[in-house]
């Protein structure tokens, strides 16, 4: 099974997942400019595979939360590609995306950034499953969110929790569209549904129009 993974919640990241392959993967961090790069590295990491759009079997893609310009480009080109190709989709939240790679074997907090003075933030169990909603808050909330106990915490927001929370920090990369990849290749062989390709917006746009 081949799955194409798109990763725009945070970065521009692309990957194909290969059943009994190796994955290839390309990642540039931009804050603008989604649109013109994505395509551009979903041709080369197709190239790479000596394959074409027609032999994908599925498109995955990270439903957020994160950057709303973002999101809507990778999720618009991950709904297009299903349309053109006829093939089924897979949604991945990009906070579950960081506990599997964390992977840490202990309930772990997932703390991405937002941007501004509040996080985003879920809670997961030993087993990866989440122990509670998505949700966005200030820092200083966090601790009567988490166990007792031996808890880790991960994410790219993860630093500004030091101090507040007594817990192992992981140093674990966002935006992996890797993992995404994995995420949907192992659930889908298992017959798992994903989310659908609906962004996970917690928090409102930072721009918004002019009175």
């Amino acid at each position: 099974m081949n799955v194409l993974a798109i990763d725009t919640a945070s970065v521009c990241a692309a990957a194909l997942a290969r059943t009994g392959l190796a994955t290839i993967a390309r990642r540039t961090d931009i804050a603008r400019g989604h649109a013109e790069a994505l395509m551009p590295m979903i041709e080369q990491i197709l190239a790479e595979a000596a394959i074409d759009y027609a032999a994908l079997d599925m498109i995955a893609a990270a439903v957020g939360p994160g950057s709303f310009t973002g999101l809507r480009t990778g999720l618009a080109a991950a709904r297009g590609l299903s349309l053109a190709l006829g093939k089924p989709t897979f949604g991945v939240s990009s906070l579950e995306a960081v506990a599997y790679a964390a992977n840490p074997r202990r309930p772990l907090l997932v703390a991405l950034e937002t941007k501004r003075t509040e996080l985003y933030v879920q809670m997961f169990g030993a087993d990866l499953r989440p122990a509670a909603e998505p949700l966005v808050c200030l820092p200083q909330d966090i601790p009567a969110l988490m166990p007792a106990g031996e808890v880790c915490v991960a994410g790219d927001a993860a630093h500004r929790l030091r101090g507040l929370v007594r817990a192992a920090f992981l140093d674990t990369p966002v935006g992996d569209a890797a993992m995404i990849a994995a995420i949907a290749l192992a659930r889908r062989e298992r017959n798992v549904e994903g989310l659908s390709l609906r962004p996970l917006y917690l928090s409102p746009p930072l721009a918004v129009p002019a009175a």
